[in-house]
């Protein structure tokens, strides 16, 4: 009985056993299976998969471009950037390390919760920035004090440095960091980078593709935590552009200094046959490198509540009436559609009545009987009402847009303003209404719904003075490419009646309301054309008490305006300046004689 039952024993315990090895064996063959599938038929997925654990693919931020004028004097420029990082890993306080850099570095209380807010956000063994744009007094001191500032270290990178200033602020623009909303619309991964920065005004950000070079890759190699171990492979980045403008930077300067004894304005110089822009100036300016460095919010607050506009390019986005500058146009409107011809006459007293309506002239006793060229020396506004009247809107407007007025230039320059030139087609958009024919007559002396930017009105005086529909551009070569022009199509006017306007701007100069800023120097001199541009309108009350534009609030003064070229026997440059509230064309006009002066002695054009 016993041997039965230990025999049942060992038949019941060899079952199991068989059972339990089957069961290990079963197990012990799907997992060496598992194991041929992963390490043999899935080998290479895994060994891919594997290498970008191991290795990081890394952008490398390139060089931006420079910029230079025309003579390849510098406009902007990359400087070194000495910067402090800290890793956090590597000192015992962070706080504490702070609170030493203090004096050193300058830290606020506000930049000291800045860097401990990166600190916490960032893995322990990744740099964040402490200060950067580091004075060499700074660099010093932090490494001298090396030893008592343990992860602590410089480094060397780029920021964008204008030499100019605020001189040609609004011509060359700013850099600034990446925002949301750039980043998610170009969807370009170097703009990621850390302290990457995009030109966001002027030049530099019409150019900015040009200007940004194409980003390099680093591939490195990194440990589990993500610490780079070694670099593996490099695709350097390839730097942005060199772009020569035709700005004349001396030149600029010069314009920059007198309107700077106006308060504010604008100024253009430019080519009469090639459109190079020589001179544009708008005054006051701002300083570009507080934009690269970072702006403080207290002078960001001051530079957009100053009632100068400093921010504003005057030159190209400010819009005013042409007032008397508009006066070429009437003229060739009027001559164009046979209106008038060049023998036409007007007798003014002073006073032009049109309707139930009166329109002054500004000489309150009148000019008497004066023709073309008289008009023009005098500003004579009873011959331009009546040139106006019989021309028409539609036929002003018509000559107007042939001169580059009513539109943007195609300037390579963001946010130019286009201006406006009524027409009857205008008033029915606008307004639903018909076009009064009285309203003809403000716009025929540049006044009423017609606006103008100063660079308007230099194309104009270069199509005028050239007889060619020339266009204006800053952009003189992009990497030794070439971008001036000279072959544009002549303007759809008789010669005859471009002289006639001709000789209208020499009188002007010669003995007319200019006279005071004439060239003396031979084969200098030049022809223009004065304006003045109500802001306020005087009342009749006001006329008859003899208030002037000069006794009036600085802000509700008239603008002073002048266009003109020289030399006057062979127009090669053309010169538009505004001054705000300067209250008379005279003003501008000696503004005008300056440029154009340092112009011709410079003489830029020679190297077009």
């Amino acid at each position: 009985m016993s041997a039965d039952r230990d025999a049942d024993r060992f038949r019941t315990l060899g079952r199991r056993a068989a059972m339990l090895g089957g069961l290990q064996l079963g197990m012990l063959g799907v997992l060496g299976s598992r194991m041929y599938w992963l390490q043999v038929l899935e080998s290479e997925r895994y060994q891919m998969l594997a290498d970008d654990n191991r290795i990081n693919l890394r952008l490398l931020a390139p060089s931006r471009g420079t910029i230079v004028d025309r003579y390849g004097q510098p406009l902007a420029l990359n400087e070194r950037n000495y910067r402090a990082l800290i890793v956090s890993e590597q000192t015992p306080s962070v706080e504490r390390t702070l609170n030493t850099l203090t004096s050193m570095l300058s830290l606020g209380d506000q930049e000291k919760q800045r860097i401990l807010k990166e600190v916490a956000k960032k893995r322990a063994f990744m740099p964040v920035l402490l200060r950067e744009n580091l004075t060499w007094e700074q660099v010093a001191a932090v490494q001298v004090n090396a030893p008592d500032l343990p992860g602590v270290s410089i480094d060397v990178g780029e920021v964008r440095s204008y030499p100019l200033g605020d001189a040609l602020s609004h011509v060359v623009g700013y850099v600034s960091a990446v925002n949301e909303a750039e980043l998610k619309d170009e969807k370009e991964p170097v703009l990621a980078l850390p302290g990457f920065k995009i030109g966001k005004n002027g030049i530099e950000k019409h150019h900015e593709l040009n200007l940004r070079g194409r980003a390099g890759t680093t591939q490195v190699e990194v440990n589990a935590y993500g610490r780079t171990i070694r670099e593996l492979a490099r695709d350097d980045a390839k730097a942005g552009h060199r772009l020569t403008l035709t700005i004349d930077a001396e030149l600029q300067k010069v314009a920059h200094e007198r309107l700077r004894q106006e308060e504010s304005g604008a100024a253009v110089v430019m080519d009469a046959h090639t459109g190079a822009i020589y001179v544009m100036a708008s005054f006051p300016g701002f300083d570009p490198n507080i934009f690269s460095r970072g702006i403080p919010l207290d002078l960001w607050e001051e530079l957009q509540s100053s009632p100068t506009l400093p921010l504003n390019n005057k030159a190209s986005g400010g819009v005013y009436p042409p007032g008397s500058t508009f006066k070429m146009t009437t003229a060739l409107a009027g001559l164009d559609s046979g209106a008038i011809d060049l023998n036409h006459t007007v007798h003014c007293n002073g006073q032009y009545p049109f309707g139930d309506h009166v329109f002054h002239c500004w000489k309150k006793g009148g000019h008497g009987s004066v023709n073309l060229t008289y008009a023009f020396a005098q500003s004579c506004d009873c011959f331009f009402y009546d040139v106006g009247r019989r021309a028409g809107i539609d036929a002003i407007w018509a000559t107007a847009t042939k001169l580059g007025f009513g539109g943007k230039t195609g300037l390579d320059l963001p946010y130019e303003r286009p201006g406006l030139i009524p027409s009857t087609a205008w008033k029915k958009r606008a307004t639903g209404d018909i076009w009064h024919p009285g309203e003809t007559l403000s716009v025929s002396i540049g006044q009423g719904a017609v606006v103008v930017t100063p660079l308007q009105l230099a194309v104009m005086c270069a199509r005028i003075a050239s007889g060619f529909a020339v266009e204006p551009h800053l952009a003189k070569e992009i990497q030794d490419v070439g971008r001036e022009r000279t072959d544009w199509p002549r303007l759809p006017f008789k010669q005859q009646h471009l002289d006639a306007i001709r000789l209208g701007m020499t009188a002007v100069v010669q003995y007319g309301t200019a006279a005071r800023s004439q060239i003396k120097e031979p084969g200098m001199q030049m022809a223009g054309k004065t304006g003045s541009a109500q802001v306020r309108r005087i009342t009749a009350a006001e006329r008859e008490r003899g208030v002037k534009s000069e006794q009036l609030p600085w802000k509700d003064r008239d603008h002073g305006l002048f266009v003109s070229y020289a030399p006057v026997d062979n127009p090669r440059y053309v010169c538009a300046v505004v001054c705000e509230h300067g209250n008379h064309g005279a003003t501008a006009a000696l503004v005008a004689h300056d440029l154009m002066l340092a112009a011709q002695r410079r003489d830029p054009g020679a190297i077009s």
